[in-house]
């Protein structure tokens, strides 16, 4: 069926192009998304990708599947783009301004966004070279350590590790050598290991354990209960706000910085799930208002009971979760 299709589309039938590809559209898109850290860009990408697919299409040897060759293009699209990208400025924040005390660190990641739950294909079966889990492969603590990587040691890692592609094939879809891709594969893996999170497992999501851990999050944080909030913390917490560089390591420093925060504000949580983690719609409530104005999305990364870092990323990202700029509250 699949070689008839692939027929027809050769003579120009876009319905059977459409029917041969939409298969992949959204493991295509979080390829993408790893390699960009940035859905708007990974969409972008997708688009370039289906467009040289269909321009190429008389190339397509069916030698490799229509996945890998998909992906090889992909790839490839994704990496030009990087080569060619300008360097995204660094938000500058005066912090004495915005009340809020002065970060432990500077962040190194100039870009990232989250990506909705709601967007994530379903499960696919992996090669077998896959290293990583693909639960553990969307999270935003494996997407974050990808942007550190050169951008080519970034898709070998994601194609030998995250989707199980041998390492001739590999090479194969980067026009490289077998040599080239394990020594690139080699340092991407000390680089990703050397900032693995350490600690308990999460729990399993919309576990009854997970329920519990976000029910008192959300109490806590709704309340401003800065105590009740701190104690939910692993003591090497991390708190970052993308594409802000201000971060807040360990517990203490997260302390200060929602005591600061909570001082004079009160918010309403809306949930939601990105890269297969809790998260909120964030809205600040004003003492004199019955409305909410959006105020972030905050996503949660956990670690057995215990929240180990929490993400705050700024209002632009929250249509795309399906939640509204202002709301009762």
């Amino acid at each position: 069926m699949t070689t008839e299709l692939i027929a027809r589309a050769r003579v120009g039938d876009g319905e059977a192009f459409r029917t041969v590809i939409e298969p992949y559209h959204r493991e295509l898109l979080v390829h993408c998304y790893r390699m960009m850290g940035s859905l708007p860009d990974a969409e972008d990408m997708v688009q370039n990708t289906l467009l040289a697919a269909w321009q190429h299409l008389d190339g397509f040897e069916e030698r490799a599947s229509i996945r890998t060759w998909l992906h090889r293009i992909a790839t490839n699209v994704c990496l030009s783009a990087l080569r060619s990208a300008r360097r995204r400025p660094v938000v500058q924040v005066d912090v004495s301004a915005a009340d809020l005390p002065q970060p432990t660190h500077l962040g190194d990641i100039a870009w990232l966004e989250p990506i909705p739950d709601a967007l994530l294909p379903d499960p696919v079966a992996a090669g077998p070279e896959a290293r990583y889990e693909q639960r553990e492969a969307i999270s935003l603590a494996f997407v974050t350590a990808l942007q550190v990587l050169p951008a080519r040691q970034r898709a070998v890692l994601i194609l030998r590790e995250v989707l199980g592609y041998r390492a001739a094939e590999v090479a194969a879809m980067l026009n490289g050598t077998v040599e080239s891709v394990n020594s690139a594969l080699k340092r991407a893996r000390a680089t990703l290991d050397s900032r693995r999170p350490t600690g308990d497992v999460p729990p399993a999501p919309h576990s009854a354990a997970e329920r519990a851990l976000v029910e008192r999050f959300v109490h806590a944080y709704q309340s401003g209960d800065v105590d009740a909030l701190v104690g939910l913390l692993t003591a090497d917490v991390r708190l970052t706000m993308p594409p802000v560089p201000l971060e807040y390591h360990g517990r203490q420093a997260v302390e200060l910085f929602y005591r600061s925060v909570f001082r004079h504000r009160r918010y309403a949580l809306v949930a939601t799930r990105a890269n297969g983690q809790p998260a909120f719609g964030a809205y600040l409530r004003a003492a004199d208002e019955s409305i909410g104005h959006a105020a972030g999305l905050v996503v949660l990364d956990l670690t057995g009971e215990r929240i180990s870092a929490v993400t705050r990323f700024d209002n632009d990202v929250m249509a795309r979760f399906g939640l509204p700029h202002s709301l009762p509250v």
